[in-house]
């Protein structure tokens, strides 16, 4: 079956709406990415609600905060449901910040406490990276016993072979489908068939046919189909391989019946 492996339910006006398509449109599992203390009650909720959708606990780097307490006491809170499976979305994204270094700063500070608390809890963690390459890889080798998954990949093979060097995964989101974004697509093609996952990031990023148009978990089957095609895997591998690389790497949820 296909997982989309990051989604973020709570911000699509009928999260239920978009599953019951999803689900009919033959997706099976879904991972709903926290971003921020304020949010992060819904994306539990949508988990405990609904067997075949997980939840992460992460604050995003484009809303860093100096109090981070909140992670751990989510954790303790919702970890007995045992549909809390990741730490993140955590990373650095300096595309809006390049000349700010304090800035940058600050999310680095935010993203080395997330990747403690996962390294101290052995928890995977959902690493968001943009225009941070240097960063990004420096302080994942300086937590090399986490491993995780860089979410809609879209940076260098450098970074990505770093980071599969460190036992990470690569997640292709929709960008992959568009025509401008061929370094995504000779990306994709030199990941190991093992480490490759495929995600939305709804309501973000629709790929083509739907670019343009508000995402939707449904349209990961778009994603799949494109990149099975273009790197010439019959679709059912490509729906088995993805699967198993979801739950080799997010142990903590439990294979749907």
């Amino acid at each position: 079956m296909l997982i989309d492996s990051h989604c973020h339910l709570n911000f699509l006006d009928s999260p239920n709406i978009a599953l019951a398509a999803a689900r009919m449109g033959g997706v099976g599992g879904f991972l709903c990415v926290g971003v921020d203390k304020d949010g992060i009650d819904d994306v539990c909720a949508l988990a405990q609600d609904n067997m075949d959708v997980w939840a992460s606990i992460g604050q995003h780097p484009n809303t860093t905060e100096k109090d981070l307490s909140w992670i751990s006491e989510r954790i303790a809170k919702f970890e007995s449901s045992s549909k809390v499976i990741a730490l993140g979305e955590m990373g650095l994204d300096y595309s809006q910040c390049s000349d700010d270094r304090e800035e940058q700063l600050r999310q680095i500070s935010c993203f080395e406490y997330q990747l403690a608390l996962a390294e101290n809890l052995k928890y995977p963690v959902i690493i968001h990276t943009r225009d941070a390459e240097e960063d990004t890889a420096s302080i994942l080798e300086n937590f090399s016993s986490v491993r995780g998954v860089m979410h809609c990949f879209t940076e260098s093979w450098a970074l990505a072979e770093k980071a599969l060097n460190l036992g990470y995964y690569i997640s292709m989101s929709g960008i992959v489908t568009f025509k401008n974004a061929g370094l995504v697509r000779e990306v994709a093609s030199r990941v190991p068939k093992d480490r490759l996952l495929v995600e939305t990031d709804s309501p973000w990023l629709a790929p083509v046919p739907y670019r343009g148009k508000l995402n939707q978990p449904l349209f990961v089957t778009e994603t799949a189909k494109f990149l099975a095609n273009y790197l010439d895997w019959e679709m059912s591998d490509f729906e088995l391989k993805t699967e198993q690389n979801f739950f080799r790497l997010f142990t903590k949820a439990k294979a749907i019946p």
